[in-house]
């Protein structure tokens, strides 16, 4: 029993690592891209310009707050792992 559960949550952990891989090349472009806008807007000081800029920084904190939950989640299910670990180890 102990050693499925370990097995999922491994398999779980790996899951949310890859995720949080996609998520932080994700988030680089959208860092990226609000940049690109933030410079064209103070350039071309046109309403337009100003609200592509707010749309891309909304985009990319968005994207960072997903890799906060992403990495609220490993942690969580870092520690689970462990725990299953002390549980096994415990009764060899």
């Amino acid at each position: 029993m102990l050693q499925s559960r370990l097995v999922d949550t491994s398999n779980q952990l790996k899951r949310l690592q890859v995720d949080r891989q996609v998520t932080e090349e994700q988030l680089s472009h959208l860092d990226n891209e609000a940049e690109d806008a933030r410079i064209r807007s103070l350039v071309s000081e046109t309403p337009i310009a100003d609200k592509e800029y707010r749309e891309a920084r909304k985009h990319a904190e968005s994207m960072r707050r997903h890799l906060l939950e992403l990495e609220i989640e490993i942690s969580k299910i870092e520690n689970l792992q462990n725990k299953l670990l002390d549980q096994i180890s415990e009764r060899n």
